[in-house]
């Protein structure tokens, strides 16, 4: 096992070296200057440089510029009033703005709401609720997803960027992050070891039926208007690819979920009954991980069917069949992901628990524990 785990390891690092993004890229698109304001008033009058002002009303939101070139300068931007019902600017809210110099002066236009505050307060949260639940292995975990924000920045997206083969890159990056993730979260021990294999192999079948199943829905990948406008910037990646190259590393967080539960749960139970066989554990642990997956299968569909909600009320309000609205390319993504991934999820089951169990009844004393640790 260990041999496995090196000789992975090692094709990992060879591929990641020889597809690592070179520095005659292109040049990033200039997304121009972007300065932090203040909202200190808002009024409702009818909107200026518009034919029909007298038809049109606009919020008018009084700003101080906080940050940039314009520091500490006032200015006012219009917003058009809409029946709609969300979210208005008001005063006190620090809004994300763009700037751009004219003839005829300064122009600012509304970009979003700044929110880095409160999502550092979330991810301060986070860490700490982490950390005062799983102590060293919490440190751990999070030193694992600090490993993945970094492969996934340094490596995978420049990579894609840079025209390298898309399933290749996510198959490359996704093993780094298994890696990294596993042994620093669980530790290096044989545990681990099957863990990870069980993680690889679940991860490659998911990969392998993405492929198929891609191809055989005809899906172009030509639905997300962000792939147009990576197009539409001179980026050229194959959109099916990508598509391929998201199931891959959208894969990967369930599956290492799954593998570390199903070993631990055989480690729990030789340390229960030593003397039980590798079928007795294979069929005790196996039923943690039915449960694990019938749970979960639900969670992988309602994830998928939050994320395109909009889209699916938007069917629901043209009055579209749902034949036709499952069958459209921007729904069959999202049920390939959710049927595909399901699949890898259900196989790395039967797999991490069948490579557990087998470690363990052939361990000695001392190895035994070692498994059973994690």
């Amino acid at each position: 096992m260990w041999i496995a785990v090196a000789s992975w390891a090692a094709m990992t690092l060879v591929a990641m070296v020889l597809l690592w993004p070179g520095s005659d890229r292109a040049d990033t698109v200039d997304d121009g200057v972007r300065v932090r304001a203040m909202v200190e008033s808002v009024s409702v009058q009818p909107c200026t440089g518009t034919s029909v002002d007298d038809l049109v009303d606009c919020r008018v939101l009084g700003l101080r510029v906080l940050s940039g070139p314009t520091a500490n300068e006032t200015t006012t931007i219009e917003q058009a009033v809409t029946s709609g019902a969300g979210r208005v600017p008001t005063v006190g809210d620090e809004l994300v703005l763009s700037l751009v110099d004219t003839a005829d002066g300064t122009i600012y236009t509304f970009l979003d709401y700044e929110r880095s505050s409160s999502l550092g307060v979330l991810v301060v949260l986070f860490a700490g609720v982490v950390l005062v639940f799983a102590r060293w292995r919490g440190l751990g975990a999070l030193a694992g997803l600090g490993v993945s924000i970094l492969v996934l920045v340094l490596f995978v997206l420049p990579a894609l960027l840079d025209g390298s083969n898309p399933v290749l890159v996510a198959i490359v990056g996704a093993s780094v992050i298994a890696y990294a993730s596993l042994y620093l979260a669980h530790g290096v021990n044989a545990a681990t070891n099957v863990a990870l294999l069980s993680t690889l192999v679940s991860l490659a079948l998911t990969g392998l039926l993405a492929w198929v199943f891609v191809h055989a829905a005809t899906l172009t990948g030509l639905s997300d208007e962000n792939a147009l406008f990576l197009d539409a910037l001179g980026v050229r990646i194959d959109p099916r690819g990508l598509l391929l190259a998201g199931v891959v590393i959208g894969s990967l967080g369930v599956l290492d979920d799954v593998t570390v539960t199903q070993v631990s749960a055989v480690g729990a139970l030789r340390r229960s009954r030593p003397e039980a066989t590798a079928s007795e554990l294979y069929q005790h642990a196996i039923v943690v991980g039915r449960d694990h997956i019938s749970s979960t299968v639900n969670t992988l569909f309602l994830a998928y069917a939050g994320a395109a909600l909009p889209l699916l009320l938007l069917f629901s309000q043209t009055g579209r069949s749902v034949r036709d609205a499952i069958t459209s390319e921007a729904v069959a993504i999202e049920v390939v992901r959710t049927l595909v991934g399901s699949i890898g999820l259900i196989a790395s089951v039967p797999i991490s628990t069948w490579l557990a169990a087998s470690l363990v009844s052939r361990a000695d004393d001392g190895g035994a524990a070692s498994v059973s640790a994690t």
